[in-house]
């Protein structure tokens, strides 16, 4: 039983957070949802581990509330196989969103943490 709740409590965690983590890393590097989904996974250690069904309704409600925007990548026409994709950026109004968010965040975990006795450093 107590693995099931340590699983329900992880994934509540991942959901609570994940708008953050996508903002935050379209900031630093624009790319396509499959490259989105890989750097997550590689950033997380294997726990943020996401499937399409998950993150594409997350970045189709980010554009639909203006925090990004896509654009089709034009293809390569000198490699063959290549197709275009959907690139995500983040805007102004989503850097805002980020740095809230963000602010959010460590205000949050800094009362977690002093309520469950470990001070940050």
């Amino acid at each position: 039983m107590a693995g099931d709740s340590e699983q329900r409590f992880a994934q509540q965690l991942k959901k609570g957070v994940l708008e953050m983590l996508v903002l935050r890393l379209l900031a630093d590097h624009p790319c396509h949802g499959y490259e989105l989904i890989v750097r997550l996974r590689e950033a997380g250690g294997g726990l943020l581990d996401l499937k399409e069904g998950t993150l594409y309704p997350i970045l189709y409600r980010l554009e639909e509330e203006g925090c990004i925007a896509s654009a089709w990548s034009s293809p390569d026409g000198t490699k063959p196989g290549k197709v275009p994709r959907r690139i995500y950026t983040v805007t102004g109004h989503g850097q805002a969103l980020l740095a809230r968010e963000t602010e959010l965040w460590h205000t949050f975990t800094h009362c977690v943490e002093q309520i469950i006795g470990e001070e940050t450093p």
